[in-house]
C-alpha cells in the first residue's frame, strides 16, 4: 500500500508538470469585475472542470447569474473516511495599471527573487497558485491509490467582486456541499519559513451616511453663516466616534468582545512581531488604536471603526465658494468575538441621528454586515493540521488572526453549519491585487506537500 512518503515523492517528481498546469491557468485572464472578460471566466471554469475530471472527480461547471461555479467530488479509498470541502476562487483582480508590470500580467513567468525562483502573473498567489497546490496534492494521491478523505471541491468565479452568487448557490446545493470541515486556502504563512493556521477572522459592518441640508448647493458669500453646512455636521459626528484613548464611542459597541485567552496571547508574543517595522514600512511610527493594546491585538482581536472615505461640496481644482447640500462618509467597523453586526449598524445610525441639528437629515446605505469567525485553537482539526504543517516545515505552525474578512467562511458556517480550516502559503510581499503579483515557487511546491500531509492527518 502506498504511504504518505510515496505521495510526497510523487509531488517532488512532478514539479515541472505542476508548473506547466499552473501557467496554463494563469494565462487565462479571468477578471470577474470586467464584463468583457466573462468568456475568460467561463474558460477558466471549463479548464478547472477538465482538471478535476482528469483527477478522478465527478465534476461539472454550474452557471449562475454571474460567473460559473465549479464543483467536483471524489470518494476516499477507504470507508468511513472524513469528508472535506475545499474552497478556492479562479477569478482575479484587474491588472491595472498595466504600465507598472515588468512583463504582461497574463504571460506567467519564473523570475529570480531573494528566496529563489518566483512565479509572476496576475493570480499567481490570489488565488490560482493557492488552489492549485491542493489539486496537485490530490493528483499525487490519485497516483498512489486514492484520496484519504472524501473530497468535494468548490471553485467560484466572483470572489473578487463580492461573491454575489455564492449564498444562493450554497443554499441550493447544501446537501451536495455539506462536509465535516471546509478547507480554505486564501490566507498567508507567518513568514517564508513558518506555516500558519488562521483561527480568527474579523467581521465587517460597512455603512455609508449622507448628511443632507439645503435643497441645493449654496453660495457661501450669500448664505455662509446663516445656512447649516453638512460637512461641518458630518465632521463633528465622525470625530465623536472615538474617544481620546482610541476606543469606539458607540453605545454597546463592545458587547460580545472578549479578552484574548492567555494561551493565545502568549503564542502571539512568541511570534516576535516587529511593531516598529510593521508601521515603518508604510511611513508611520506610532500605533493609533486603543491605548494599552499591542499592534497584533489591534489588527487581529480588537474591533475598530474607520472612515474609509469622505466627500461633499466642491472637489475640483482651484477654488469654488460653495456650501454643499450634502456630505457623505463611508464608515467601516471590523468586528470580533460575538459582536452582532446588525446591532452595531443600529447603534451607529442612532448615534448619528442623535447629533443632527435642525434642518438636517441623515440617509444610510448598508454595504455589509457579517459577524466575526473564530475556530478554537484546541479543535481536533487545528491540532492535526498543526502537526502536519510542522512535519513539513520543521517549525510549529503559528496560530494567527486576520484583520480582514473572508465572507465565504461565514457563509459556510451560516448556510452549511461547517467550521473552516484556513491554511494558505502566500506571503505578505506577494503583491496581491498589485502589479507584479508573485507566488514563491517554494510556496507552490511545499504548499502541495503540506496539503498532502494535512489530508492524511485529517484522515488518520
Amino acid at each position: 500500500m502506498a504511504t504518505l512518503e510515496d505521495v510526497l515523492s510523487t509531488i517532488d517528481a512532478n514539479q515541472n508538470g505542476a508548473l506547466d498546469r499552473l501557467f496554463a491557468l494563469l494565462a487565462i485572464p479571468s477578471v470577474s469585475a470586467v464584463p468583457a472578460h466573462a468568456p475568460d471566466c467561463a474558460r477558466a471554469a471549463d479548464w478547472l472542470t477538465r482538471e478535476l475530471v482528469e483527477l478522478g472527480f465527478e465534476a461539472a461547471r454550474h452557471d449562475t447569474a454571474g460567473r460559473p461555479m465549479v464543483v467536483g467530488a471524489a470518494k476516499a479509498k477507504t470507508r468511513d473516511a472524513p469528508s472535506v470541502l475545499f474552497y478556492g476562487h479562479y477569478d482575479v483582480q484587474p491588472a491595472d495599471p498595466l504600465e507598472l508590470w515588468t512583463t504582461p500580467p497574463f504571460e506567467p513567468r519564473l523570475a529570480d527573487g531573494p528566496r529563489g525562483p518566483r512565479i509572476v502573473a496576475r493570480g499567481a498567489c490570489d488565488d490560482k497558485g493557492q488552489l492549485m497546490t491542493f489539486l496537485e496534492a490530490c493528483r499525487a494521491f490519485r497516483a498512489n491509490g486514492g484520496l484519504p478523505c472524501n473530497v468535494t471541491v468548490l471553485l467560484e468565479g466572483e470572489e473578487e467582486t463580492g461573491s454575489v452568487s455564492l449564498p444562493a448557490f450554497l443554499a441550493a446545493n447544501a446537501k451536495a456541499l455539506k462536509a465535516d470541515l471546509a478547507l480554505v486556502c486564501d490566507t498567508e504563512m507567518w513568514d517564508a519559513e513558518t506555516p500558519a493556521i488562521t483561527t480568527m477572522l474579523r467581521g465587517l459592518a460597512y455603512e455609508q451616511v449622507t448628511i443632507a441640508a439645503a435643497n441645493r448647493d449654496l453660495h457661501s458669500g450669500v448664505y455662509g453663516g446663516a445656512a447649516i453646512n453638512p460637512i461641518r455636521v458630518l465632521a463633528r459626528i465622525l470625530a465623536d466616534l472615538q474617544d481620546a484613548d482610541g476606543a469606539v464611542a458607540l453605545p454597546g459597541f463592545y458587547d460580545g468582545v472578549e479578552e484574548l485567552p492567555e494561551e493565545v496571547a502568549e503564542q502571539w508574543r512568541r511570534l516576535d512581531f516587529d511593531e516598529e517595522a510593521f508601521l515603518g514600512d508604510v511611513g508611520l511610527k506610532v500605533p493609533a488604536g486603543e491605548k494599552g493594546r499591542s499592534t497584533l491585538e489591534m489588527i487581529w482581536s480588537r474591533p475598530t471603526c474607520d472612515v474609509n472615505g469622505i466627500y461633499g461640496g466642491y472637489e475640483g481644482e482651484g477654488a469654488k465658494t460653495v456650501l454643499p447640500a450634502k456630505a457623505t462618509a463611508k464608515v467601516s467597523f471590523r468586528l470580533v468575538g460575538k459582536q452582532n453586526p446588525e446591532r452595531v449598524v443600529q447603534s451607529f445610525r442612532a448615534f448619528v441621528k442623535a447629533r443632527l441639528p435642525a434642518d438636517v437629515a441623515a440617509e444610510f446605505v448598508s454595504f455589509s454586515a457579517n459577524p466575526a469567525i473564530a475556530l478554537s485553537a484546541r479543535s481536533e482539526a487545528v491540532r492535526r493540521a498543526s502537526r502536519a504543517l510542522e512535519a513539513e516545515w520543521g517549525r510549529p505552525a503559528a496560530l494567527i488572526g486576520s484583520g480582514g474578512s473572508i465572507p465565504v467562511v461565514g457563509a459556510f458556517k451560516r448556510e452549511l453549519g461547517m467550521d473552516s480550516l484556513l491554511v494558505g502559503f502566500g506571503l505578505a510581499d506577494d503583491a496581491i491585487h498589485s502589479p507584479n503579483e508573485k507566488y514563491e515557487r517554494a510556496s507552490f511546491h511545499r504548499g502541495a506537500r503540506s496539503w498532502a500531509r494535512v489530508l492524511a492527518a485529517l484522515a488518520a
